[in-house]
């Protein structure tokens, strides 16, 4: 009864704070409710037994996302006018058509089969095949890693269309702007302390995911958002993106990945079908080439399109 209770107060507290979003006028204001947003449905994930969705919510959802709708609303302040605020009707047409969702998805819901069909019988009934103990690792790795390897693609792809946007005249130059704060200020030194707990948390996120819930995508965005700490402290600045060693990085996890399955054809049965015997230790060299390659490119398309050449 007492987690029944709870649960009501969960679903009515992610409902308060979504509304807030909508009719918060201050755009700072908003930003900040989403990022409590992002945080409140970390829990529903945990309650709904996603531990796994639940930290990607929370790095993601509650943390990378917040930070760069914060730069942009720093960078939009004093320059963009918000338009004149709709009137009834428009509000109204709003109003039905979010109702009209809302109700499509709870009929959805309640027509399912009971139970739901499922192929999470047939996974764990193969899962000893990579001797991996986790079992969304298991999926994402092993029975759908075509598509793992293309996400990572696809994020590359991200933030080379962020650096498409800037001038010719800073291409392969630093992103963003040059961020001064005060060396002795509380930024700095939270940035000194946190880093170093951020980046074993990091790590250690990645290590476990063979067995309990983490990985090298939720592992990445917590080094990423380190990085970033780091730089708005003023204790770093960002690479130029010209940097051999930066692409290199950019690469490195697509590559590893791509490695991996080719040799699947060679002494396996198929593309990315991994040899029983190295299954396991090829699974986590892969991961552990992507958590650098997915913090360095979270950390660089936060940190925005090149504005400085390289010697700035």
């Amino acid at each position: 009864m007492t987690a029944r209770l709870l649960d009501v107060g969960l679903v009515l507290v992610v409902l308060g704070m979504a509304a807030w979003i909508i009719v918060a006028r201050q755009t700072v204001a908003a930003v900040m409710g989403f990022v409590a947003y992002g945080l409140l449905l970390s829990l529903v994930w945990l309650r709904l037994g996603a531990p796994d969705v639940a930290l990607t919510e929370v790095a993601i959802g509650g943390g990378l996302s917040g930070v760069l709708m914060l730069g942009a609303a720093g960078r939009l302040r004093g320059v963009w006018q918000p338009p004149s605020e709709p009137g009834f009707p428009r509000r109204a047409v709003a109003a039905a058509l979010s109702a009209v969702v809302v109700v499509g998805l709870v009929v959805s819901l309640l027509s399912l089969p009971d139970p739901p069909p499922t192929l999470a019988l047939a996974a764990a009934a193969n899962a000893d095949a990579t001797t991996i103990g986790n079992p969304v690792t298991n999926v994402l790795m092993a029975f759908r890693a075509m598509d793992t390897m293309l996400e990572k693609v696809v994020l590359l792809l991200a933030l080379i269309g962020a650096w498409s946007l800037a001038p010719d005249r800073f291409w392969g130059g630093r992103p963003g702007q040059c961020h001064r704060a005060d060396p002795n200020g509380p930024l700095a030194f939270l940035a000194r302390v946190l880093t170093p707990v951020g980046i074993v948390v990091g790590f250690y996120v990645l290590w476990v995911s063979a067995e309990y819930p983490g990985g090298a995508f939720q592992g990445g965005t917590l080094l990423a958002a380190m990085w970033l700490l780091v730089m708005m402290a003023g204790l770093t600045d960002a690479p130029p993106t010209g940097r051999r060693w930066v692409r290199l990085i950019l690469i490195a996890g697509p590559a590893v990945f791509l490695l991996v399955g080719l040799g699947g054809m060679l002494l396996g049965d198929a593309f990315l079908a991994y040899p029983v015997a190295w299954a396991k230790p090829l699974i986590l060299a892969i991961e552990l080439a992507m958590i650098v390659t997915v913090a360095v490119t979270l950390g660089l398309l936060m940190a925005g399109v090149p504005e400085r050449s390289a010697r700035e």
